[in-house]
């Protein structure tokens, strides 16, 4: 088909379902950049098989593994109809029983795919473990460094203490959103996912050594910002690696366990604070400079990991995403599937995004429709999660104890609390998060974290001199952190790991994360003078509004992407946000209230999405190519 014949196409409406083969364009009812029928189809479905065979012919010699092209083409018959597997011809014994066993056993999977997750999860703990470094040192350090004069009232230096105790403890947060993030796009563009979280880890390393030997608050902030750098590149990156290497079916479980490790490091961050706290003058040096341990071995494992398919396939490496699909899936079979399929969406997804430098790619986060629509998802959990405020406690739990009545020594062991039930909570994101969804999990968990935080910040009313007030105000922050860690904690680096494609997805992510730590350089900064202006009720009824206003925008702006494959997202993104608004207000809010207000059993929801086709992912998929499928009754 040539060139104006698809200009005069796309003009009347219709899209290019490209395929790799130059040989055939076929053009179909959705548009990439328009979905309005929220149609989510396979780009293989309803091709003839000589056709199909043609075209693997041809990627296989464009890409130089003519030697493959037996298994290519078993692979792409698989992907074309990755449900109806025992009804393909030409299939071996062994093919077959490795996909009913991927089918019947979607846990099981080769040990290089969860040592690839063990490593992130490392990464996750080291992040933690930097965010907690401070928490405890935030009761010494001000003093010896003659800015701590913040909590004496009318002390003439009580403002500038407050402002540099909360630019210390951003620095980190300041240092991820202004460079370490934006670094993310070209270090992976150079480097790869795995030679960049090497890089990350190295900063994670030197820094928290660094913040040791300080002799003053300046020398403290540089190398607080510094880590940022680290932070960043790994907040950008660790995630983005972790999906891109899990299958469909449990890449929500394998993804969050970024936060779930991250709430881990947490807890272990306040194990060192109070592990460390009768070390005298040098407590809180040891308490900042802990966080190195876990970066150890994430810069040795990171190296014994197979590096990211979809990476390499960008980079047209397409024999090396072989391997390393080989090694993260059991049978050759599934390899070849993945690998075929995942070209396909690639060259849609080329289609719609064309080619790009850094500037650009930059510019397309706010200019391409289907990539608007996920930088606005993405922004919108990643600020949510600061405006929920969690990390007014994990940055300054310790101080919020002692203003409850609490010696630093208990406040110390409450943190300690805190941080265990910030890590306890998170387990059931995991089993939860590719079955209920990452929508449905923050539209139940915000409302609850606005009760706690409102609960807890009228138990500060209490007199002082009732043993009963510290008990109170920790039992409503630790309901807080059990309905935050399974919700808001595990979604918003999963999600944005998820939403953005390939083309876009390190730039994407690095927005991401830059949005999430900038705000929570906000935050840092700005609490201990909001704390001062509000008193610990004001603050804490402050942020409990905020998560009303965060759970609205969420009903609004985030698309559920349970168990759909990453490139199967493009079309979930394809639909307009005005539609996906409408069908919140008119189909899914009244169908929620018939059914968990009225008790209407019988309340029925029209489904947002159909699916045409034979998917690659999720149980929305069909043996019956005309067949159409629902997805989630909150859309």
């Amino acid at each position: 088909m040539e060139a104006p014949m698809k200009t005069e196409l796309e003009a009347a409406g219709g899209q290019y379902n490209v395929n790799p083969g130059r040989r055939r364009s076929t053009v179909t009812s959705i548009n990439m950049h328009k979905n309005l029928d929220a149609k989510i189809a396979n780009p293989l479905a309803d091709i003839p098989d000589e056709d199909l065979m043609l075209d693997v012919e041809e990627f296989a010699r464009e890409k130089d593994i003519v030697d493959m092209l037996p298994l290519l083409q078993r692979g792409a018959r698989v992907a074309q109809n990755p449900k109806g597997y025992e009804h393909i011809e030409g299939l071996e014994t062994q093919e077959l029983e490795a996909l009913r066993f991927e089918h019947s056993h979607k846990w099981t999977h080769p040990m290089a795919l969860y040592f690839t997750i063990i490593i992130c999860s490392i990464g996750a703990a080291v992040q933690g473990w930097d965010q907690t470094g401070s928490n405890g040192a935030n009761l010494s350090f001000p003093t010896e460094f003659g800015i701590g004069h913040g909590e004496t009232e009318g002390h003439p230096n009580q403002d500038r203490d407050n402002w540099l105790v909360g630019l210390v403890n951003a620095g980190p947060y300041i240092g991820s959103a202004f460079l370490g993030c934006w670094l993310s796009d070209p270090c992976n563009y150079y480097f790869g996912r795995r030679g960049t979280i090497f890089i990350s880890a190295v900063f994670c390393v030197l820094t928290p050594i660094g913040g040791a030997v300080s002799q003053t608050w300046e020398q403290l902030l540089i190398t607080r910002l510094l880590m940022g750098i680290g932070m960043g590149l790994k907040g950008s990156t660790v995630p983005i690696f972790a999906a891109e290497n899990s299958p469909a079916q449990i890449r929500g479980a394998l993804v969050m366990s970024w936060q779930m490790w991250t709430a881990f490091g947490i807890f272990l961050g306040f194990c060192a604070n109070l592990a460390v706290y009768d070390a005298g003058d040098i407590t809180w040096r040891l308490q900042i400079g802990s966080a190195f341990i876990p970066a150890v071995p994430l810069c040795i494992g990171i190296f014994f990991c197979p590096e990211s398919p979809r990476w390499l396939m960008k980079k047209n490496k397409y024999r090396k995403a072989f391997h390393s699909l080989r090694k993260l899936r059991y049978n050759n079979i599934q390899a070849a599937r993945d690998l075929y399929y995942i070209h396909c969406q690639l060259q849609i997804e080329a289609d719609i995004v064309g080619k790009s430098n850094y500037v650009t790619r930059f510019l397309q986060l706010f200019t391409i429709p289907r990539v608007r629509r996920a930088t606005l998802a993405s922004f919108t959990v990643m600020i949510a999660q600061q405006m929920c405020g969690i990390n007014i406690v994990a940055f300054y739990s310790s101080t919020i104890f002692v203003q409850a009545g609490a010696s630093q020594k208990n406040a110390l062991i409450a943190s300690f609390g805190f941080g265990l039930v910030n890590f306890v909570f998170a387990w059931p994101a995991f089993f939860t998060i590719d079955t209920f969804g990452r929508r449905t999990l923050l539209l139940f968990t915000f409302p609850q974290m606005a009760w706690t935080l409102l609960a807890a910040g009228f138990s500060f009313y209490i007199p002082e001199s009732n043993p009963a007030r510290l008990g109170v105000i920790a039992l409503f922050i630790y309901l807080f952190a059990a309905f935050y860690s399974p919700g808001e904690g595990p979604v918003p680096f999963t999600y944005s790991a998820e939403v953005f494609p390939l083309s876009h997805r390190e730039v994407g992510m690095g927005w991401a994360v830059a949005t999430c730590l900038f705000w929570a350089s906000v935050l840092s900064i700005t609490f201990p003078k909001i704390l001062e202006a509000f008193g610990s009720t004001g603050t804490f009824g402050f942020y409990a509004g905020l998560n009303v206003t965060a759970f609205i925008m969420i009903f609004f702006f985030v698309p559920e992407t349970k168990q759909r494959t990453l490139e199967e997202l493009d079309y979930i993104f394809a639909v307009p946000t005005g539609r996906f608004m409408r069908y919140q207000t008119s189909e899914a809010l009244p169908w929620w209230f018939k059914r968990w207000v009225m008790f209407k059993k019988d309340a029925k929801c029209k489904p947002l999405y159909t699916f045409e086709g034979h998917m690659m992912a999720g149980d929305a998929g069909s043996d019956t190519s005309s067949e159409r499928q629902r997805v989630g009754k909150t859309g």
